[in-house]
């Protein structure tokens, strides 16, 4: 098959802060896989917090691509893929991501099926429970997600996207609970909150016990990943509302580590590696009794389709990515008000969208 990269520039609607800092364009790598006149897509974006750049994540998959372009997916499944690319790139994940969206969709666009009933036929979203499979019956709606400003700015971007039945709100202020507090004056849906790693864990406990009188339903990562056993037990044994981890549960190993210190994990396709990963780790989860989130990066329709494709394993998503972008070089799944609406189109149903996409690219 043959494999052609493309950059981009994704510009976003406005700029968007978290605890760690603010961005006002989010670099975009896409991998196009082709084969018997099929294409595939998958995507992963930069991110300085890990490290990964558009030059770097372009480095590493170009020096798989004899591997890449030998394999045959008429023949073989992504998960063999991603299987032998994971011992060349020795816990790169980044790259990784990309390629096996592209090859998961380009598998299914082969086969002439989307990607989520392919799984639904294999029984990829059973899960075992005591000698019997059960099939999560699912399908959550997407929060949309509120950066850090300050509390008008704030009120501003939630009277911007009205209708929402879920809102993801961004934390790690001196005024936190203040923040829920006035946007709470404002509307009547669920708040999520996420504070990035930006909280103790005394601070953690105490805010749990305000948000929870004003409708917030969990806390995404309060804590810095490397925080003690201690720090994570006294806020999993005592916050008010659920925790789950985002920064401490990156990869498959990560799943079990987070059993016992939070109630739930969230899954981003860019940090485990892709599809193939990402689906034992909801499966994983599902077995020890954690919570199932799926979140995204801000990135196109590219990979919001893909990540879409597992919403049958989901308690709650977070696919609002390519809703925060100003222009959006491709099309697929769409995400209205919350609502995910999946597509009957072949493979993760993204494709490009000719004249933006030459707009925004740089490579």
């Amino acid at each position: 098959m043959k494999l052609t990269l493309h950059q981009f520039a994704l510009p976003l609607a406005h700029t968007f802060t978290i605890s760690r800092g603010s961005i006002d364009t989010r670099g975009s790598l896409i991998v196009e896989l082709s084969a018997e006149g099929q294409t595939g897509l998958g995507e992963v974006t930069e991110n300085s917090y890990y490290g990964q750049t558009l030059e770097s994540v372009s480095a590493a998959i170009e020096e798989l691509r004899p591997l890449i372009e030998s394999f045959d997916l008429t023949k073989r499944s992504p998960q063999e893929l991603w299987g032998k690319l994971n011992e060349k790139l020795n816990g790169n994940m980044f790259p990784l991501c990309a390629i096996d969206e592209a090859a998961h969709d380009l598998q299914a666009r082969l086969r002439g099926e989307p990607l989520h009933r392919i799984w639904e036929q294999q029984g990829g979203f059973d899960i075992p429970q005591e000698g019997i499979s059960v099939r999560p019956c699912r399908q959550p709606q997407s929060s949309f997600t509120i950066g850090i400003n300050s509390i008008d700015e704030m009120i501003t971007r939630l009277q911007e996207q009205p209708g929402w039945s879920v809102y993801k709100i961004k934390l790690g202020t001196k005024g936190d609970v203040e923040i829920v507090r006035r946007l709470r004056e404002h509307t009547n849906a669920v708040f999520r909150v996420d504070a990035n790693c930006a909280w103790t864990a005394g601070e953690t406990v105490r805010n749990s016990r305000d948000l929870a009188f004003l409708n917030v339903e969990f806390i995404e990562q309060p804590l810095p990943a490397d925080a003690s056993d201690e720090e994570k037990r006294l806020v999993f044994q005592q916050s008010a509302l659920p925790v789950i981890a985002d920064e401490s549960c990156l990869v498959e190993t990560d799943v079990d580590r987070s059993h016992g210190f939070f109630h739930g994990i969230n899954v981003k396709l860019s940090k485990c590696g892709g599809l193939t990963p990402a689906l034992r780790m909801m499966r994983r989860a599902r077995e020890l009794g954690l919570q199932t989130m799926l979140g995204c990066m801000i990135e196109s329709s590219v990979g919001i389709s893909a990540g879409a494709q597992l919403l049958p394993m989901l308690d709650y998503a977070d696919l609002d990515g390519a809703v925060l972008l100003r222009d959006d070089p491709a099309r697929g799944v769409v995400i209205d008000k919350g609502h995910v609406q999946l597509l009957d189109s072949p493979g993760t149903g993204a494709e490009f969208v000719p004249g933006i996409a030459d707009s925004l690219r740089v490579s």
